[in-house]
């Protein structure tokens, strides 16, 4: 039985990394509704299909593996942003999520599947303890920092669900959305500083 696999780039990696690189892969090409065929997937991994049912069984589950892997790439990302101001984090942190918007698609769908062993707010208690330094050294008034956290992340993880069809919708490039928005954005968390 085969027990490491190179992905594409020529990186070594366990045979169960292959199959979860290979069906992030497949649902950014096809899209989530398009469903996670198991066969395609072990034919991108380059794979025997028997490894992917022994590793992973379902497809959700391998769907889920894939996903809770990629999360810890992405927490390091948002979690190098924690010194910052409190505007230029959150802006940064809607711009990096608009980058990984395939993986908030995917857990989002996790969500709605109502998978309750996902952490939707993973860095919640250093997001909580940043927003506590912002409130003491001034930038934010705002007592209920819970709700403010949860507020600002389902608006972040909101807009990158909707992004493409509300560009389609009203007819211009999800580029250009993206600058109007995050403008509007910062507008909001300026709202946010003390008067």
């Amino acid at each position: 039985m085969k027990e490491t696999g190179t992905r594409p780039g020529g990186e070594e990696l366990p045979t169960d990394a292959v199959i979860e690189h290979a069906a992030l892969r497949l649902l950014q090409r096809d899209g989530v509704l398009a469903g996670l065929n198991l066969r395609e997937v072990a034919d991108e991994a380059g794979v025997n299909r028997g490894l992917v049912y022994h590793y992973f069984g379902s497809r959700q589950r391998l769907l889920r593996s894939a996903l809770r892997r990629d999360a810890h790439r992405r927490l390091d990302a948002v979690a190098a942003g924690f010194e910052l101001p409190m505007r230029e984090r959150f802006t940064r942190f809607l711009a990096l999520m608009v980058r990984q918007r395939s993986a908030v698609e995917m857990v989002s769908l996790l969500v709605l599947d109502r998978f309750r062993e996902l952490r939707f707010m993973p860095l919640r208690a250093e997001t909580l303890e940043a927003l506590r330094r912002d409130r003491e050294s001034g930038q934010v008034d705002v007592e209920d920092l819970e709700a403010l956290h949860v507020a600002l992340v389902s608006l972040v993880y909101g807009y990158v669900v909707y992004r493409s069809a509300i560009a389609d919708e009203i007819g211009v490039s999800p580029q250009e959305l993206d600058k109007r928005v995050s403008a509007v954005f910062d507008r909001l968390l300026q709202g946010l500083e003390p008067r």
